[in-house]
């Protein structure tokens, strides 16, 4: 995903902004498309806020795992609101960048919401992510790491 998002800055909930490629860099990163007012996202975004805190703020170490927020909201206010209500510590593309649209062309996002699992190329491992969080908990991550070779620069 750092090829993809490279050079850009990201969002935290908070406002800070935290460039993409220190966040991204050798972690599975899951594109979160998603917006405040669609009932089905407001039901699945504690469940995924739930998995990522158990992944990375209660992991010891934290697992190598990234959430980018790409919103369908109608503005930058309901993104906001939206964030700070229900989503976890972590981050989003900001509303007015383009690639938001870029994203939602090149992954086919038709319905939200929708948890779309990428390499750090940007290559999907699965557009299932929500689907497989529902169903298998925490187990589904392990299959994403080794789906997305994130480790393959520290084999010796």
């Amino acid at each position: 995903m750092v090829d993809v998002l490279g050079g850009r800055c990201l969002v935290s909930r908070d406002g800070t902004a935290v460039e993409a490629e220190a966040a991204l860099q050798n972690k599975v990163v899951a594109l979160y498309f998603a917006a405040g007012r669609c009932a089905p996202s407001r039901d699945f975004t504690p469940l995924l806020c739930d998995f990522y805190t158990e992944l990375v703020e209660e992991a010891q170490p934290p697992a190598p795992f990234e959430v980018v927020f790409v919103s369908a909201d109608s503005s930058p206010e309901e993104m906001l609101t939206f964030m700070r209500e229900l989503h976890g510590a972590w981050l989003a593309l900001p509303f007015h960048d383009p690639l938001r649209l870029e994203l939602k062309k090149k992954y086919s996002i038709t319905a939200i919401p929708k948890l779309v699992i990428v390499k750090q190329n940007g290559d999907v491992i699965t557009d299932k992510g929500r689907k497989q969080i529902r169903d298998h908990g925490l187990s589904c991550f392990q299959n994403w790491v080794v789906m997305a070779d994130i480790f393959q620069n520290f084999s010796g």
